[in-house]
């Protein structure tokens, strides 16, 4: 695991995301299998001495089976708060674009995520990661290169299984 320490002293963690779309523009989407059970990007954290560009293509394979073409980077992300009523590291992430190479994906890691599915960007399932909501809108408009600051959302109710 990848972490930092900004100049205030609190810890950073780093990872990746990608926003992937389907022929029709649907984006997909993974749902924890933990926690809060939250909707997010394919993705992960990054490991010691790994690049984002090599930690979000792992991270895909590794969740949906499937190999990734890194397009673009949307933007990179830096998420804040204790939304969850805890001390929370802030957490670094670089979102890119990417296209699947082959077929459907599919559930290639169920100890981390509960499921995969295609979402209208429009039509974006709940609870959803910040970050998730962030980035997908950034990269609806069209947008490269974005640095942002997304604070968390509040707790959310656990999402029985």
């Amino acid at each position: 695991m990848s972490y930092s320490t900004l100049s205030n002293g609190s810890k950073v963690t780093s990872a990746v995301a990608a926003v992937i779309e389907d022929a029709s523009g649907r984006v997909l989407l993974c749902r924890q299998a933990g926690g809060h059970r939250l909707w997010g990007l394919p993705g992960g954290k990054i490991r010691a001495a790994e690049s984002p560009v090599h930690a979000v293509i792992r991270d895909i394979r590794e969740e949906t089976g499937l190999e990734t073409e890194v397009v673009e980077l949307i933007g990179m992300y830096q998420l804040t708060g204790d939304g969850c009523g805890q001390t929370t590291p802030d957490l670094f992430v670089s979102v890119f674009r990417g296209r699947l190479d082959g077929g459907g994906p599919a559930l290639n890691a169920p100890g981390r995520i509960s499921g995969l599915a295609w979402h209208s960007p429009d039509a974006l399932p709940e609870p959803l990661t910040a970050t998730t909501r962030t980035a997908i809108a950034d990269a609806a408009a069209g947008r490269t290169g974005v640095i942002r600051e997304v604070e968390r959302d509040s707790e959310p109710d656990i999402v029985e299984a």
